[in-house]
């Protein structure tokens, strides 16, 4: 089982158009992070993608990485939030 310590969570939600899913996964290329998991829908015109990747090969502290992907959520028009796996696994337990 992998670490989870490495792992993240990445919700993306915004209005649909061409090249969310390729400018995220650069992003992700770009800084060594892994997809180790990926879903997505369409909802009445808005994009809902949910990814499981590891982070245990990123190149620049997770802080910088998350304003990155802040930043490119931003020139896309669409939300995005990124979480530690564990802190995400806590958040959903009853």
């Amino acid at each position: 089982m992998e670490n989870s310590s490495n792992q993240i969570i990445i919700t993306v939600t915004g209005q649909d158009k061409v090249g969310i899913v390729s400018a995220i996964s650069n992003c992700l290329a770009d800084n060594n992070v892994n997809i180790e998991d990926i879903k997505q829908s369409i909802m009445q015109d808005n994009f809902v993608m949910i990814m499981l990747c590891d982070v245990k090969m990123l190149d620049i502290p997770f802080k910088d990485f998350k304003d990155k992907l802040t930043a490119l959520g931003n020139n896309l028009g669409m939300e995005i939030w990124v979480q530690k796996k564990d802190i995400f696994d806590k958040m959903h337990t009853i």
